[in-house]
């Protein structure tokens, strides 16, 4: 493999990080706050989840980003060098404010952008296109519904119950619902990255005819998001877990199940969604079972800003970084 290849790998593994500590809280927020683990416990158990989702999930994400989005013919090392290289970016903007956007869709649009630029908008999949447009909709209300859902269910068992017993009883239920969201985050989430190297190997003719996801890639991709989890991201996790809702232990579960089944469904069914999406809609859900006002909804509306602007965003971003690098390359 050239250099220029193996530095887009390595660009690919660090927005594979990015996504990981950008995203901890995605799976790590609802319990801290309702003081089920502490923080550093709680990374540690995400991390490992998000490592072992590779024996859950088959690979069907990670071929809709190679193959489901653009035109796979047109796809070559400096449009995803370009597209990486927008993500990143977004990334990193997001988290210094403290806004949970999308990685996935950051991806998305850096993927379309560098694309659009090279060879045109009739390059681009649109059934794979719609497909992702729909799961930003859909993937924040389903998590909503079920999570509102969930909590209703919670409220009849527990009617006659204690607080204190109930609390007891959700903190131990919360850690399943906590793993079951990382293992939904790792299984949807790394296979992204898994879809844009098993991409570049394609272009560059080092996998052979046909597309297909090395397992090296996979266990790589795994490794890289569970040790971005490790780290965390403090700050979104504030955001995520203290500052839309308050939560406790019942609401915790309730939010990460409905996330987790979700997520599940998703990957199953191959579309790329955003964790982030879901266990917002999945919070807002739960959190307005106790009453409107409970959710912060300048937040959640500062929320849904930035997912609208995403994929816009990285299209643009993309686009400038394929034309500069092109013309640095001639």
């Amino acid at each position: 493999m050239t250099f220029f290849i193996i530095t887009i790998i390595f660009l690919a593994l660090l927005f594979d990080f990015l996504n990981g500590f950008h995203d901890a809280a995605n799976s790590i927020a609802t319990v801290v706050s309702t003081r089920v683990l502490k923080p550093h416990w709680a990374v540690l158990w995400a991390a490992f989840f998000n490592f072992i989702a590779f024996l859950f999930f088959n690979v069907h994400v990670g071929t809709t980003i190679g193959t489901g989005i653009v035109d796979i013919f047109t796809i070559d090392s400096i449009v995803i060098f370009s597209a990486l290289l927008a993500a990143i970016f977004w990334n990193i903007l997001t988290w210094y404010y403290g806004i949970p956007s999308s990685s996935s869709h950051a991806l998305i649009g850096g993927i379309i952008g560098s694309v659009i630029a090279k060879s045109g908008v009739h390059f681009v999949n649109l059934q794979g296109l719609t497909k992702v447009l729909v799961s930003i909709v859909a993937s924040p209300v389903l998590g909503m519904v079920l999570g509102a859902l969930l909590m209703l269910g919670a409220i009849r068992l527990f009617f006659r119950s204690t607080c204190h017993k109930t609390n007891k009883v959700f903190k131990k239920l919360q850690l399943l619902s906590s793993a079951l969201v990382s293992l939904g985050h790792g299984g949807n989430d790394a296979q992204k990255t898994m879809g844009i190297i098993a991409a570049l190997l394609f272009s560059e003719g080092l996998i052979g005819s046909e597309f297909y996801i090395p397992i090296w890639v996979v266990l790589l991709c795994n490794f890289i998001m569970a040790l971005g989890t490790l780290l965390g991201g403090w700050r979104i996790i504030r955001t995520m877990g203290m500052r839309i809702t308050k939560l406790s232990p019942v609401h915790g579960f309730c939010t990460e199940t409905a996330a987790a089944f979700s997520l599940f469904l998703a990957t199953h069914l191959g579309i790329p969604v955003s964790t982030t999406h879901t266990i917002t809609g999945a919070i807002v859900g739960v959190g307005s079972l106790q009453r409107i006002s409970a959710v912060r909804w300048g937040i959640a509306q500062r929320i849904v800003w930035a997912w609208v602007i995403t994929i816009p965003a990285t299209v643009l971003l993309a686009s400038l970084f394929w034309v500069i690098t092109t013309a640095l390359s001639i």
